[in-house]
């Protein structure tokens, strides 16, 4: 779906391919992606809190022309990326295997609002959002393709990593783009909570640059939009951090 650049513009996304775009979320600089086919459209990464999905979802229906998400992707269960998925009704939301029963859990929902309370979100408003956790009702282990209707993307379980549930999704075209969740970040250096692996976080990237290749954009989860270059450079950097080849 050919979408003018100008559009995307105006409701504060960058357009990095046709139909295709991102927005750069204040707060925590995380980064939202829309894919746009005939008949779906695919978002990936749902933002901090209700508040943040339901201004997600009102762009997204600008730049669209009306048009409401069908399809949810969530890169890793973190509060500033997947607290806003509740603000999308109906929509079918996929993540790596494993993370449908880990944001199920009571756990879970308490452990991401009081992330979200500590990185400075309001109580009530982490709350509200905690409560309201939408788990995903489509996993994916391996590798899985979504027809948008005209054009197909693949979502790839590329982790552990970042987390123990690393998903990625790979747009085709001209050029290939790749939203990379916080597999790769550029406005820092990449975070390593409890819930990383760092042992395997190198071989995540080797297979996000093999999906890719040299001429895609990556999307980082943080951060400006990123080449092959600057993702092997990451990659060498975190295998010397957690020493491994």
């Amino acid at each position: 779906m050919n979408i003018d650049e100008a559009v995307w513009a105006a409701q504060g996304w960058e357009r990095l391919a046709d139909g295709v775009g991102r927005r750069r979320l204040p707060g925590w600089d995380a980064t939202t992606g829309l894919v746009v086919g005939e008949r779906a459209v695919l978002l990936y990464d749902t933002g901090a809190s209700l508040a943040e999905g339901a201004g997600i979802r009102a762009q997204v229906e600008a730049i669209t022309g009306g048009r409401r998400v069908t399809h949810i992707a969530l890169g890793h269960p973190h509060f500033d990326h997947v607290l806003g998925t509740a603000a999308f009704a109906g929509a079918e939301v996929f993540g790596a295997v494993g993370t449908e029963e880990l944001l199920a859990s009571a756990r879970t929902r308490e452990e991401l609002y009081t992330d979200a309370v500590r990185q400075g979100l309001e109580e009530r408003v982490a709350a509200e959002a905690a409560e309201a956790l939408v788990a995903p009702r489509h996993t994916v282990t391996g590798e899985r393709t979504l027809d948008l209707g005209g054009r197909q993307v693949l979502l790839a379980n590329v982790g552990p990593a970042h987390t123990g549930h690393d998903l990625v999704l790979l747009v085709p075209g001209d050029r290939e783009v790749v939203f990379c969740g916080d597999l790769v970040e550029e406005s820092g250096e990449p975070q390593a909570g409890p819930d990383a692996i760092g042992s395997r976080w190198p071989d995540a990237l080797d297979r996000l640059l093999a999906l890719g290749g040299e001429d895609a954009l990556y999307v980082p989860g943080h951060g400006a939009v990123v080449d092959a270059a600057f993702v092997r450079r990451q990659r060498e950097e975190l295998a010397r951090r957690f020493q491994v080849s």
